[in-house]
């Protein structure tokens, strides 16, 4: 029987996390980052897919490509949170559980990382508790996906898209 897979998405940046403004995101590595997220699957008998990308399209390809095969997504969409529109329109094609995640808090930054176009199709959102977010979010991710009990290949006409 094949078990459970949540897909964890990474944006750009996040590979230079450990030495990128570790004032704002910590000194651990998203190394790090992902081992921890898979450590909090692998607790739930889940498997952890993770993918990152500096491209949106290559984020955008491994939404399509987890269509009816991942039942939760995680995704950490970096700066394309306030401006991936073809991010979001992927998300929304995907009809599991979406867990948005950010190490900080864009709410309490710069008034141009307010905006997430990711926000609306979340199932829930962890942002500003730094590298403890990764479990938290897989966790989220997958009691909502087993609450479901969806594949992430059912329709679901309330969504918003």
């Amino acid at each position: 029987m094949p078990r459970h897979v949540v897909l964890l998405l990474s944006g750009p940046n996040l590979n230079l996390l450990g030495t990128r403004e570790p004032e704002i995101y910590g000194t651990e590595t998203l190394l790090d980052h992902v081992q921890a997220a898979r450590g909090a699957a692998t607790e739930r008998d889940w498997d952890l897919e993770h993918r990152q990308s500096n491209h949106e399209g290559d984020l955008v390809e491994a939404v399509h490509s987890g269509i009816g095969r991942v039942e939760a997504i995680v995704v950490n969409p970096g700066a394309l949170t306030h401006y991936g529109w073809s991010l979001h329109d992927a998300l929304a094609a995907f009809d599991g559980p979406i867990v948005e995640l950010h190490l900080s808090e864009p709410r309490e930054r710069e008034p141009w990382r307010h905006l997430s176009v990711v926000e609306p199709l979340a199932t829930a959102r962890v942002a500003g508790e730094g590298g403890a977010g990764y479990p938290k979010a897989v966790a989220l991710a997958i009691g909502a996906a087993a609450d479901s009990g969806g594949s992430g290949s059912s329709s679901d006409p309330g969504r918003p898209s």
